[in-house]
């Protein structure tokens, strides 16, 4: 593989016009698909083979008149001090506000009066209105939103205190100044990388052209695949990180090359050729990692990890062919560190020791303390990641709802007045459904499993059925006595589900629990089935991968158990700071809770494909130490010599990208900000920096050990560049030989 990247790096550049017109084309077509391409409607958005989602099929088709699985918003009214809802002038108010939020929209299926519902708090003081509309809350559009929005403020102006509840006005959060915080302090970390402005650019600029093509052909394909605003979002986190990292290393290896003397043309090859071939198999490794989401099944997850998978594939074709394009117009601007101007340190004469050698930069000198302690190093580093995962075993799970929004938002201050006014349940009714159809006599059954399930722990009301119009299908609300996100309601949920087999042995009616609550449940049993699966599938292909890379058994073994530590120690911090609210304060977390249910695999999926990014980047250079005849200790200090500094700064880019994400008003989106950004520091400053080289210390040469019938089984994809140095050595054999005449 390295010959072949090698010649592709001098091709491209050569034909550098070429190459950067060819991506140019791209970035311009990708561009006008985008500009050109009818806006999307709003993914929809489905858990099969779950009992919440069958129910929803099964009002589509005999009751699509319910609208069961559309958006709804809870329209909440408080009265002033001393005054009640149901005084003459502030019933006049809430029934002409529900009238204006029906004619608002033609979205709306219905917006129910509070006084008809009976939905008016005991002491008068509260009411609200239930409004359902006809398609999801992620089908909605600003329109849509921005009519309930003007009807409520309205209805403000007359002293009444209104708040609007629901996944309505559910949207997805801005981004884009945390995108910008992200590429600043990634411009900062590479020009003091670098000490080169050019250099330092080179990595931006070819991150920005791959993210835009992904995310302009994702947009321009929205409409015809059903990829929503969340797709475009993972797909820009991810390929702004990784373009930058692989643009990092292409860039410093031909740095490298340049200061071993070796013409640009050359240098840019060999760049191309070893860290290129890096840059091959880490991506493949997030490539798994991402695609691999498609084993939970829940089609919105697999399109995102899709997506996600082809901006990565695009950040490694523009590392391999447009960065040496690039270097080529670079010309002698990119240079060597300390080769420069002053302001960057050029001009001064490098520090030497007492013999008169360089003196090691901190990388060196780390490893060699490392490679002197490692048993130390180990433990201090082990016993460190196990503190910060204890957490993990008080990790419970759910979706958030609006009881997670910060307190100064419309939908938590809703989520407040319902609670206090009505209890918490009312905040998350269950929508029980009977299917009727095996039944005698229909609305006896509907009687039967309303009188059932009022009997169950928890049930706080359970409403009249309401039958559909063939009489069929029954749906009965229930509300708990607990929140939606309390362990009592998840408990309640599968209370109503085992009576199922009782109901339906009595009456032949079948019974199925859904709703946004349900569905919630439904969701967090989903993903935490497929958890194991996931991750044995993600390591498996990757260790598989990675004992191609290092032809060795025990350096993807100890990748695999440190990267586990390492989310661990990320799952666990995050269970500190959102669930308990350790330092919630400095994270702006405003309410703890429940775990978001999708962080765990979300957590290895992510964190798995970046984590191994520096396990080869880091390694690879210690096995092509090693292989050209150092001593495995001494191979570890090289791998150090040339890796580390980049290494660091590519971790502390990926970092700054995810950490900037902490700033969203979203809980969801600073949750999986803060443990991407805590998951990067550990696995690359803990594991990836103290632990393997630790490790590799301590085993010596038995690290690179393979089976003999193994080796010979495996293809050599020459990561380390032997071919390289192997041909090198004959064209420099073949300029000695004499001519014989």
């Amino acid at each position: 593989m390295a010959t072949f990247l090698y010649k592709l790096g001098k091709l491209a550049f050569r034909r550098r016009h070429f190459v950067a017109l060819i991506w140019v084309a791209l970035l311009t077509l990708a561009g006008v698909g985008a500009a050109s391409a009818p806006t999307a409607a709003s993914s929809s958005f489905s858990i099969p083979g779950t009992e919440a989602q069958k129910a929803f099929d099964l009002l589509e088709k005999r009751a699509p008149e319910a609208s069961a699985d559309g958006a709804s918003a809870r329209v909440v009214f408080k009265a002033p001090d001393g005054e009640k809802v149901t005084d003459k002038a502030n019933k006049a108010e809430i029934e002409k506000t529900v009238k204006a939020i029906k004619a608002g929209s033609d979205q709306v299926a219905r917006a129910d009066s509070p006084f008809a519902t009976k939905t008016v708090s005991k002491d008068g003081s509260t009411a609200y209105s239930a409004v359902s509309y006809k398609v999801t809350s992620m089908e909605l559009s600003d329109d849509d939103r921005d009519a309930l929005e003007k009807t409520t403020d309205d209805a403000r102006a007359s002293g009444l205190t209104v708040e609007v509840g629901g996944d309505a006005l559910q949207a997805m959060p801005e981004t884009g100044s945390t995108e910008i915080i992200g590429i600043a302090v990634a411009a900062v970390v590479l020009v003091i990388t670098f000490g080169s402005l050019i250099a330092a650019g080179l990595p931006l600029l070819t991150a920005l052209i791959g993210v835009g093509i992904g995310v302009s052909t994702i947009t321009a394909l929205a409409d015809a695949l059903d990829l929503g605003t969340t797709t475009s979002t993972l797909a820009m986190m991810i390929g702004l990180a990784v373009g930058i990292d692989y643009a990092l290393f292409i860039v410093s290896r031909f740095r490298g090359e340049l200061a071993e003397g070796r013409d640009r043309e050359e240098a840019a090859g060999r760049a191309v050729g070893t860290a290129g071939s890096a840059v091959v198999f880490a991506g493949l490794t997030v490539v798994i990692a991402l695609v691999g989401l498609a084993v939970v099944n829940i089609p919105m997850l697999t399109k995102m990890g899709f997506a996600a998978a082809g901006t990565v594939v695009i950040a490694v074709l523009i590392a391999l062919t447009l960065i040496p394009a690039l270097l080529g117009y670079a010309g002698k601007r990119v240079l060597p560190m300390g080769e420069k101007s002053r302001l960057f340190g050029g001009g001064r004469k490098k520090a030497v020791d007492a013999d008169g050698d360089a003196k090691p930069n901190m990388g060196t000198r780390w490893a060699r303390f490392v490679v002197r302690r490692p048993v130390a190093v180990l433990l201090v580093g082990i016993v460190g990641l196990g503190a910060a995962a204890v957490p993990v075993s008080q990790l419970e799970l759910g979706l958030p709802d609006d009881g997670a929004q910060p307190t100064s938002t419309t939908q938590r201050k809703a989520y407040d007045l319902v609670s206090d006014g009505f209890g918490p349940g009312f905040n998350g009714p269950l929508m029980v459904v009977g299917d009727l159809k095996g039944a005698e006599n229909p609305k006896a059954a509907a009687g039967e499993i309303r009188k059932t399930i009022s009997q169950l722990d928890d049930v706080l009301n359970v409403a009249p059925p309401m039958l559909n119009k063939a009489g069929d299908t029954a749906i009965i609300s229930v509300v708990p006595s607990s929140k939606p996100s309390g362990i009592e309601t998840e408990d309640l949920v599968h209370s109503i589900r085992d009576t199922g087999a009782q109901i339906t042995s009595d009456s032949g009616a079948e019974i199925m629990v859904t709703g946004t609550t349900a569905m919630n449940i439904d969701v967090s049993q989903k993903l935490n089935d497929a958890l194991l699966p996931y991750l044995a599938l993600v390591v498996g292909l990757a260790f598989l991968l990675l004992i191609v890379v290092f032809r060795s058994i025990l350096v993807p073994l100890k990748a695999a158990l440190g990267f586990l530590l390492s989310v661990l120690a990320a799952l666990g911090a995050v269970v500190a700071v959102f669930q308990w609210g350790w330092l919630g304060s400095l994270f702006g977390v405003e309410q703890t809770g429940p775990i978001m249910s999708m962080m765990p695999i979300f957590m290895v999926g992510v964190v798995f494909g970046l984590a191994m990014d520096y396990e080869v980047f880091l390694v690879t250079r210690m096995r092509e130490a090693y292989v050209h005849g150092e001593r495995p200790a001494q191979a570890v200090v090289t791998g150090f010599r040339h890796g580390a500094r980049v290494v660091s700064a590519a971790a502390v880019i990926m970092i700054a990208v995810f950490a900037g994400f902490i700033g969203s008003s979203e809980q969801m989106v600073k949750m999986i900000g803060f443990g991407l950004a805590i998951a990067v520091f550990f696995d690359a400053f803990v594991v990836r920096m103290a632990l393997v080289p630790a490790v590799l210390a301590l085993l010596g040469k038995k690290a690179w050990w393979l089976p003999k019938w193994l080796d010979r089984a495996l293809p050599n994809v020459d990561v380390e560049g032997e071919g390289l140095r192997t041909a090198a050595e004959r064209d420099a054999g073949a300029e000695r030989e004499p001519v014989r005449v």
